[in-house]
């Protein structure tokens, strides 16, 4: 009966905070406070951590010193893996020179007959080797999402540490969440039917990185 008693006692508690609106106003105060959870030591270097984390994820990675070098990057993953030497990409890099690179790129959103997708990036993961990408009038969602292969832009100046730093440069840079928040860990997969692991299944068979340095 003690047991009982607790239990109706917790509930009638935490309905009467509710109904004096001391709930709702400490949830306000915790979503405009943002405080963060215990996290565990990391000790690695965040680039480096990035770079592991996203080959075990199955990404494939190249590096460039300026973002004037992604289209020969772009052209040489595609040519190495035997893809189609066209795609479409974010209007941010309709400047770069593709065709100087051999490659027909469009800047435009995506449908089901593109098969190559470039995009940019928000900002990446270092602890699970994520990549984080927004959606808007010039970040088409379905660039990244649509097409067989996807390759993704960032600079090592845009890997944060983890999770919670992500959210932070959002809140700083951006202000107000977007109508998507995609995260990227690696090439789509699955496993459900009969525990045999498939890629592609809701979205690219594969993810190259092209880090830029500057």
């Amino acid at each position: 009966m003690a047991a009982r008693e607790n239990i109706l006692s917790r509930i009638r508690a935490a309905n009467a905070s509710l109904q004096t609106g001391d709930g709702a106003q400490s949830t306000a105060s915790r979503l405009a406070g943002h405080p963060r959870g215990p996290l565990p030591t990391m000790g690695w270097d965040p680039l480096q951590r990035f770079i592991d984390c996203s080959i075990a994820a199955a990404s494939t990675l190249d590096r460039v010193d300026k973002r004037e070098g992604v289209p020969v990057a772009v052209a040489r993953y595609l040519s190495e893996n035997g893809l189609p030497m066209r795609g479409v990409c974010w209007p941010e890099f309709a400047d770069l020179d593709w065709s100087g690179a051999g490659l027909e790129m469009q800047a435009r959103s995506a449908n089901g007959d593109d098969k190559v997708g470039v995009t940019g990036s928000f900002c990446a993961l270092a602890e699970t080797g994520t990549l984080l990408l927004l959606s808007g009038e010039q970040q088409h969602a379905t660039t990244s999402l649509l097409p067989e292969t996807h390759v993704a832009v960032v600079s090592k100046k845009r890997v944060v540490v983890c999770m919670e730093d992500a959210w932070d440069l959002l809140r700083k840079e951006v202000g107000h969440l977007p109508r998507q928040v995609n995260f990227v860990s690696g090439p789509s997969r699955t496993a459900d039917i009969e525990m045999t692991l498939v890629y592609g299944a809701h979205g690219p068979f594969r993810v190259h990185i092209i880090i830029t340095d500057e």
